[in-house]
């Protein structure tokens, strides 16, 4: 659950590139209604004990109106889906995982708080972090830590490190025990919110019973 804690986070947090004002304010995010991301990932997980990070490559698709596809290709293929429904997991086509949103209330929060930074409503993320920001529209930086009163359980999150540019490049979020992944972002295309099939087929099955 941790790992796709992290991927619903890192990849939320890709689309959330913010525009800046002339004060220094976050004024909006990448998206606009009616339009998706494209991209590629590198995961790299440090856990405590291990002197290598274990790393996954894949690419992913998020679309505010359809949730998160996020594809794991190497070093196995898993895909993953993520919506206000709940999530399902397929390795190999078959069925690995389904969490429907009743069991993670948790998980509906935190979609609706970013799918509101997806559109540029940073607010929305101070419901559950305190936001510092620094830098400027070409090289920025924004650090979120878990408010207090948050769900440690559900969230085990000391602090998250989101740093870029026209684009997310890097997402870093470290846990309470020391273990963290960090998300390198490549290949990022702004395109019209319009799956192809496929990925509608994929997409429906997180509302299959």
């Amino acid at each position: 659950m941790k790992r796709l804690l992290s991927i619903l986070l890192a990849a939320l947090l890709s689309a959330a590139a913010p525009a800046w004002a002339a004060d220094g304010t976050v004024t909006a995010g990448i998206l606009k209604p009616g339009e998706a991301l494209r991209g590629k990932f590198l995961q790299e997980r440090r856990l405590q004990g291990f002197d290598a990070p274990l790393k996954t490559e894949g690419s992913y698709l998020l679309s505010p109106a359809s949730g998160l596809l996020w594809r794991a290709e190497k070093p196995f293929a898993v895909v993953t889906m993520i919506n206000g429904d709940g999530l399902v997991q397929l390795a190999n086509g078959q069925e690995t995982l389904r969490l429907p949103a009743a069991r993670l209330p948790f998980l509906s929060r935190l979609f609706a708080v970013f799918e509101g930074a997806l559109l540029g409503d940073w607010r929305k993320l101070s419901d559950q972090f305190t936001v510092a920001q620094s830098g400027n529209e070409r090289d920025w930086t924004l650090a979120l830590t878990p408010l207090k009163n948050g769900d440690a359980e559900v969230m085990p999150i000391s602090r998250i490190n989101v740093s870029g540019g026209r684009f997310v490049q890097k997402v870093e979020i470290v846990r309470v025990n020391g273990d963290s992944d960090r998300i390198t972002f490549s290949d990022q295309t702004v395109v019209q919110d319009k799956p192809t099939p496929d990925e509608i087929q994929l997409f429906s099955k997180v509302k299959t019973p």
